[in-house]
């Protein structure tokens, strides 16, 4: 559904994207990870047609976005990690002009409304202006919003991103079941967990290059299964391990500010990149 081919992108003679090269799924759930810098944003954008790529190729839908922009557009979705609503309309006003950028019938505008504003749970607020919502419910507009024109691939980039953990996982809800229905989905976060709960596959981008791409446990195995934190005055130091007696053992012989604890995707990455992924 999406294809990077070597994909470059350079500001002033510096390689934000420096020939990145994947494939994503149809009905996939990819996650896109890297630190502030990587790149993650610049390739969303490039996709979806709003920064012109510097070299090489990629296709959303098999539209190639240089030959055939409009094409390729037409199979996305997109919610950006800045709150974008119209504050000054109402929910349903907002899907509305989506709708009719898109030229969706009058009829067709009113259906999709109606079933998107019921799908995530705002139907009740319908009339209401986008500024009394809650930034929850203004994430949750923007999903209904970049799904107003059945897009073949939604485009998230950090969409829970300022968000209480309670929300965040009501919304990790909405997007597998966006998935489940068939949507292509290519999400970025700075939650790790996130990535580690959602995704099918995951990709790892650090300085503009793609670094490692697998699914969560296949990278987590890269690793260990298990992690043994010491926490000394110079900060913290991470040994990994295969074997769970072999951890035990070495976990034995130390001191105080020691924690044992099962591997997880954050420790892929910072094995596989040296870069913590934080906001």
């Amino acid at each position: 559904m999406i294809v990077l081919e070597n994909l470059r992108k350079d500001y002033g003679g510096k390689a934000a994207l420096d020939g990145v090269s994947l494939a994503v799924r149809r009905g996939e759930l990819f996650a896109y990870l890297g630190p502030n810098g990587a790149g993650k944003s610049t390739t969303i954008r490039i996709l979806t047609g709003l920064t012109r790529l510097s070299g090489g190729r990629a296709t959303v839908g098999g539209a190639d976005i240089e030959t055939a922009p409009l094409a390729a557009k037409r199979h996305c979705g997109v919610v950006m990690q800045h709150v974008n609503v119209d504050s000054d309309l109402t929910l349903w006003e907002n899907l509305d002009i989506h709708g009719r950028l898109f030229g969706m019938s009058r009829a067709d505008r009113t259906r999709r409304s109606e079933e998107l504003l019921a799908y995530v749970g705002l139907d009740a607020r319908a009339d209401d202006l986008v500024g009394t919502l809650s930034g929850g419910m203004k994430r949750r507009l923007m999903i209904a919003r970049a799904l107003m024109h059945r897009p073949r691939v939604l485009f998230l980039d950090e969409p829970t991103v300022g968000l209480d953990a309670e929300i965040r996982r009501r919304i990790w809800g909405l997007i597998k079941t966006i998935q489940s229905e068939g949507t292509t989905v290519f999400l970025t976060t700075h939650y790790i967990e996130e990535a580690e709960f959602l995704a099918d596959r995951v990709a790892f981008l650090d300085g503009g290059r793609l670094r490692a791409l697998d699914t969560p446990q296949a990278l987590i195995a890269r690793v260990g299964a298990w992690a043994l934190d010491h926490a000394t005055e110079g900060g913290m130091t991470t040994e990994y391990f295969h074997d769970h007696e072999v951890a035990q053992r070495a976990a034995l012989g130390c001191t105080d500010g020691l924690t044992l604890r099962r591997a997880n995707l954050e420790d892929a990455f910072l094995s596989l990149t040296s870069k913590a992924v934080q906001a």
